[in-house]
């Protein structure tokens, strides 16, 4: 693989670099100490400095009024998002262009991309089933009804619903066939009960009864949702590598400064030895998650079909970030959970995106079952 990356991807990160420095994760209260979410909406501010640095409409075509970049250039905004704890539905609207932007009928690109470009249409995904474990597009069939679509079931812990202007969901027909719906938030037959994530923030359980759509709002391409799955994973694994590298150099900091017996901390073999492996970790973390991000945005031949690289740059984010926190936890000592000190936000952010990814050993069983089906000569 050659990692350098394109000067229009090199600009995008400049950009989010720019914007994020602003930011700090401190901005609302802590999760710790809030008994339902942290706020009531996403950082709006930040959104519109987002729009206008041009990084709402990254992966929208020209003709949209984009920048028509790829998913690595996503990556590479989201990875300093997560280094600010940045409360923005960037992944979740951006995937959502994209994948309209790839498969959405022409009207409806023309209807919706450009406000999105702007920041003037939010758009949130559904992505986590009825139970955040099953399959999501199992969790709402889709039916035909004359010329229209209904939509009937439950997904659950969909980020920002409520302040959300449309809601991107997956479903299946009868004879198991994936489908994409874009449904407005306040349209008949939607509801929306509150949740909260790990992190603080404000989700909630999306239930549709008797949906209707028109065709042009739902998606039939049989590549439609792997696309858009796709893109939402390596998107959360740029966030836990970001996350990752924050909290490791927050570690870094302190344990120099911190001393024990005249000497600081790091030092210390015990220590430099548990923040070595840490380190290797998140090298891991960004060397699957570049690998996956090309293949899913190049289509190159591989051994495996993409979801391969994908499975791979899931296990590693999904326990790389939590052993990253534990072992910054477990390095700050009692100071790692003062709540005056961000450190603590970052767990709860890192726990989030772990239960996001799921666990390591289902998508090593994928895994399994894609060698199974592809055996390498």
């Amino acid at each position: 693989m050659d990692f350098t990356f394109t000067e229009e991807q090199q600009a995008a990160l400049e950009a989010a670099r720019a914007v994020f420095s602003g930011v700090t994760p401190d901005s609302v209260p802590s999760p710790a100490l809030t008994p339902g979410a942290v706020a009531d909406d996403f950082d709006r501010p930040l959104w519109h400095k987002l729009a206008d640095a041009d990084l709402l409409s990254l992966l929208i075509g020209p003709e949209h009024g984009g920048a028509g970049l790829d998913p690595i250039a996503l990556c590479l905004v989201l990875r300093e998002a997560a280094k600010v704890l940045a409360r923005v539905p960037l992944l979740e609207s951006t995937a959502a262009a994209y994948t309209l932007q790839k498969y959405a009928a022409g009207d409806l690109r023309a209807e919706v991309l450009p406000g999105i470009a702007t920041g003037d249409l939010v758009i949130t995904v559904a992505a986590g089933g009825s139970t955040g474990h099953d399959p999501a597009e199992l969790a709402v069939t889709a039916r035909r009804d004359g010329t229209d679509w209904i939509f009937d079931g439950t997904q659950t812990a969909v980020p920002w619903a409520q302040t959300a202007d449309r809601i991107l969901l997956p479903a299946h027909t009868r004879d198991g066939h994936a489908v994409l719906a874009l449904v407005p938030r306040a349209h008949p037959g939607l509801a929306l009960g509150d949740q909260f994530s790990t992190s603080g923030e404000r989700y909630a359980e999306v239930r549709l009864d008797s949906v209707r759509l028109s065709p042009r709002e739902t998606i039939t391409d049989p590549a439609s949702w792997e696309t858009l799955r796709h893109v939402l994973t390596t998107g959360t694994c740029a966030l836990a590598l970001g996350l990752g590298e924050r909290v490791l150099a927050m570690t870094s900091d302190y344990t120099s400064k911190r001393e024990q017996f005249g000497h600081p901390v790091a030092t210390f073999q015990a220590v430099a030895v548990q923040a070595a492996d840490r380190f290797i970790d998140l090298r891991a973390m960004e060397a699957t998650l570049w690998q996956a991000a090309w293949r899913i945005t190049t289509g190159a031949a591989g051994a495996l079909p993409p979801a391969g690289d994908v499975a791979v740059a899931k296990i590693w984010a999904a326990d790389g970030v939590r052993r990253v926190v534990q072992t910054a936890q477990h390095l700050h000592g009692g100071f790692g959970a003062d709540t005056d000190y961000p450190l603590h936000r970052y767990h709860a952010w890192a726990k989030q995106l772990e239960l996001s990814l799921g666990p390591a050993a289902a998508h090593e069983e994928a895994l399994g079952d894609l060698l199974a089906a592809h055996p390498l000569s």
